[in-house]
């Protein structure tokens, strides 16, 4: 397919989004599997259109004056992947599976783009109108940035699974991705996102993945993963585990002695942790189905107990932007509900002067430091843990200070630790 095809297909697909409201992810599967002809190179350029003008949906739609998927497209072929529009423009008159010519608007709006500096400020954001007071409560004269961060490309992460393998190893097995080590997180190997139609490699192909040598993580959840301060021999219970991306890196932090339970409330999202536990050599992960009283012998005996708490997920906006657009105040209303209710009955498994790991992908105060301080202010036996301490003690004292900070908790973005968003606070229980 040649750029005025795909760009076709990309408004499809964004136009199918936007009717069905459904995960883009979705839509472009679906899209791929009715168009048998595009390769894989046509569905990864389509791909990257489609997150694209989804990254920047508000100061794409604001560049054009209009927010149709055809706008969108438009904008982001002009503004991000820099195409000449001139050319374009003559190339569609020649492709019969372009989309319609382009208007005298269209033209006007793309070769002289209104300047973004007079945009209203979620706009410059990238973010929707509601939730620019969360972030201003967060990052204060920093919000707009923070906001930016969230709508570039992420690089691919991996964590170097040292159970089996160690960092020489896994950048020798991926030398022809151009990997790197990774920044923060100890143990981190990184592909940098590429520009355009690149395509993500798939690393799951890899024989170092195929043996165990690495896992797919984003710094930020391996960072936070880290602040859990898992030792080997302790006891360990990962109460939201899912898939179990952290309890993989527990595990691996404790030399594979002590024990993890791994359990999550739904099934369906704790079963691909066995076949990842197996292919990783983990042998100290108990997982534990959600069946009445599954945990009840656990209450009062855990060294730690990590909340990896349901939320919005506003930190991986780079990742799902869709999601960006989707989310609703009734839908952050509800996730507020649940984490409240979670970390009350986690609290239960903590041991006196174990402690209490509250993590979520989200960066919005209603969600993170509202959320313990109500718990502090009804669970007068826990007491915060100044994870400012912890930090160089897990990623090194060469390990450059967070950025976003009260000392008792942390909060991770891409514009200040270039990974996901991720919220993380420690409570001790002192009796």
């Amino acid at each position: 397919m040649r750029l005025p095809g795909r760009l076709t297909a990309a408004i499809e697909v964004l136009a199918d989004i936007e009717a069905r409201k459904r995960p883009a992810a979705d839509a472009l599967r679906d899209w791929g599997l009715s168009h048998r002809f595009a390769g894989s190179g046509d569905r990864a350029a389509i791909g990257n259109l489609v997150y694209d003008a989804l990254r920047k949906r508000a100061s794409h739609a604001f560049i054009m004056g209009e927010d149709t998927p055809r706008a969108l497209v438009l904008s982001v072929v002009a503004s991000d992947w820099g195409e000449d529009i001139a050319a374009l423009s003559a190339e569609f008159a020649t492709d019969r599976f372009a989309p319609a010519a382009l208007s005298e608007a269209e033209l006007h709006a793309l070769q002289s783009p209104e300047r973004l500096d007079r945009a209203p400020d979620h706009v410059r954001a990238e973010i929707p109108e509601w939730l620019a007071a969360s972030f201003a409560t967060a990052f204060g004269p920093q919000w707009i940035a923070e906001g930016q961060g969230l709508a570039q490309r992420p690089p691919l992460d991996m964590r170097v699974n040292t159970i089996k393998s160690d960092i020489a190893r896994v950048l020798k097995s991926l030398r022809r991705f151009d990997a790197e080590p990774g920044g923060l997180a100890p143990n981190a190997v990184r592909i940098a996102a590429g520009t355009r139609d690149a395509r993500t490699p798939n690393v799951q192909t890899d024989e170092g993945y195929i043996k165990g040598w690495f896992e797919i993580q984003d710094q930020g959840s391996q960072i936070v993963s880290a602040l859990v301060d898992a030792g080997p021999g302790q006891q360990v219970l990962d109460i939201c585990a899912g898939g179990g991306g952290k309890t993989l890196a527990m595990a691996a932090a404790m030399t594979n002695k002590g024990q993890v339970f791994a359990y999550d409330a739904d099934r369906a999202r704790l079963a691909p942790i066995h076949d990842r536990l197996k292919r990783a050599g983990v042998r100290n992960v108990q997982v534990v189905n959600p069946d009445p009283g599954a945990l009840d012998d656990l209450e009062r005996r855990m060294d730690r107990v990590l909340v990896d708490a349901p939320c919005t997920g506003t930190g991986t906006w780079r990742r799902r932007p869709d999601a960006k657009w989707r989310l609703s105040q009734a839908q952050l209303q509800a996730r507020v509900v649940e984490q409240t209710e979670v970390l009350k009955n986690a609290a239960r498994f903590v041991r006196p002067g174990g402690e209490l790991v509250y993590v979520t992908c989200s960066l919005l105060p209603e969600e993170n430091g509202n959320r313990i301080a109500n718990f502090v202010a009804q669970h007068p036996d826990f007491s915060p843990v100044r994870v400012v301490d912890r930090w160089a003690a897990c990623l090194g004292a060469d390990a450059p200070a967070p950025a976003w900070s009260d000392e008792t908790s942390v909060t991770l973005t891409p514009a200040t630790t270039a990974t996901d968003g991720f919220y993380c606070a420690v409570l001790r229980r002192d009796a």
